[in-house]
C-alpha cells in the first residue's frame, strides 16, 4: 500500500500543496489532469527525485520520504525513455539491476524473465536509436520492471506514440498489470486512457487533487467545473435547485426547469454528458425524462461521431454517430427536441 499525507514541494512558482493519497496493493492508480498541473512533480516526488517541502511518503508500510529511488524499489518508467546510446537493449534492461551489484546469473534471468512479459526477444542486441516510440517505451517499461519493484510509475507512457500503437500498448499494459498485480501509479492528460486502465483515477489541477474515484465516477459524476470539462462534459450549468415536485427535485437554469434527482437544495451546478441527450423531431416524454424543444444552432463533424448544438435557450450539446446524422438528416436551424433521462443530471 502506498500513503502519501499532507504532501507539499515547492518549485519556483508552482506549489503541491497538502496531497494525500492512499493507492491500495496491486492497484492500478492514475493520476490525470492537464499540462502544468502537477502530475509528473507529484510522480518524481514519490520516487525521490524531487525535494519535498513537507509531508510523508510510506511505501508497504515503510517511511521512504528521505530515501532515494534505489532505497524505494520503485520502477520508473520516463515519458521521454531516457535510454543509453551507447549500451545494447539489454544493457539498458539490466543496468538498474547493475546497479544493486546483481550477478551475471541473475542478470540473465531477468531479461528473460522479462522479454517473455513483454515479447521482446527480437529487440536485446539492437541499440535504442534503431527503435521506434513504441518500442523505445517498452524497453524502457522492461527496465523498470527488471528490478521486480515494490511500486511501478510510468510517465505519460502512451504520448509519443501513434494511435493504433497506443491502442496495442494500453491493451498490454492492462495484460501486464493483470498478470503482476504490481502497484501502479501511472500519469496521463488523457481522460479515455485513465478510464480504460485505471482502477481509480485521481484529478489534479494546480498542485492539488480535485477528485479521487472509479472511472465511472469521475466520468459520470464529476465533483467541480474543473473535472468535469476535463472529462469531456460539454453541458455545465450554474442554477438552483429548489423543492421537489410530485416527488421531483427541479434545478432551474435561466427559466428552464429540469426534473433531477438529488436532495441537495441551493445554488448549484448541474452537468449532463452529450452522450446522454437524445435528439428528436417530436418530444419523448415519461416520468423519468426532460424533453425541452430547441434549434439546431450547430452540427461539427468529428468523422465517426457529430457534435449538434440545440439553443433552447441555454444551449446543450449533444452526441449522435455520423450514421445517425446520415440518418436522420438533421440540419442546422431546425426544430427538434432533446430528451434526456433524470439520472443522467450530475448535480455538483
Amino acid at each position: 500500500m502506498i500513503e502519501i499525507k499532507d504532501l507539499s514541494v515547492s518549485l519556483g512558482s508552482f506549489l503541491m500543496k497538502d496531497v494525500t493519497l492512499d493507492v491500495q496493493d496491486g492497484e492500478y492508480f492514475v493520476l490525470l489532469g492537464p499540462t502544468g498541473a502537477g502530475k509528473t512533480v507529484l510522480l518524481e516526488s514519490i520516487a525521490g527525485l524531487k525535494p519535498i517541502s513537507r509531508g510523508q511518503i510510506w511505501i508497504n508500510g515503510r517511511d521512504v520520504t528521505h530515501l532515494n529511488l534505489e532505497q524505494r524499489n520503485i520502477g520508473f518508467a520516463y515519458q521521454d525513455y531516457v535510454l543509453y546510446s551507447h549500451l545494447s537493449i539489454r544493457g539498458n534492461i539490466t543496468f538498474g539491476l547493475m546497479w544493486k551489484n546483481k550477478k551475471q546469473r541473475e542478470l540473465e534471468e531477468a531479461v528473460d524473465r522479462i522479454v517473455e512479459l513483454l515479447g521482446i526477444k527480437y529487440l536485446l542486441d539492437r541499440r535504442p536509436l534503431s527503435l521506434s516510440g513504441g518500442e523505445s517505451q517498452k524497453i524502457a517499461l522492461a527496465r523498470a520492471l527488471a528490478i521486480k519493484p515494490d511500486l511501478l510509475l510510468l510517465d505519460e507512457p502512451l504520448s509519443a506514440v501513434d494511435p493504433q500503437t497506443k491502442e496495442t500498448f494500453e491493451r498490454e499494459l492492462k495484460e501486464i498489470h493483470n498478470r503482476l498485480r504490481l502497484t501502479t501509479i501511472h500519469v496521463t492528460h488523457n481522460f479515455e486512457e485513465a478510464i480504460a486502465l485505471g482502477d481509480r483515477i485521481a484529478v489534479i489541477g494546480d498542485g492539488r487533487i480535485v477528485q479521487v474515484g472509479t472511472p465511472e465516477q469521475i466520468f459520470r459524476h464529476p465533483n467541480s467545473e474543473f473535472t468535469a470539462r476535463f472529462v469531456g462534459t460539454r453541458n455545465i450549468f450554474s442554477g438552483e435547485v429548489t423543492d421537489a415536485t410530485e416527488g421531483q427535485s427541479i434545478f432551474c437554469i435561466d427559466g428552464v426547469r429540469l426534473a433531477v434527482n438529488t436532495q441537495r437544495r441551493g445554488k448549484l451546478h448541474a452537468s449532463i454528458r452529450p452522450e446522454d441527450i437524445l435528439i428528436s423531431r417530436e418530444p419523448l416524454h415519461s416520468d423519468t425524462t426532460n424533453s425541452l424543444p430547441g434549434t439546431i444552432t450547430h452540427i461539427a463533424d468529428r468523422g465517426s461521431v457529430v457534435y449538434l448544438t440545440v439553443n433552447i435557450p441555454p444551449e446543450f450539446t449533444c452526441l449522435i454517430l455520423h450514421r445517425s446524422l446520415e440518418e436522420t438528416g438533421f440540419r442546422e436551424k431546425e426544430k427538434v427536441f432533446i430528451t434526456f433521462k433524470t439520472s443522467a443530471v450530475n448535480i455538483f
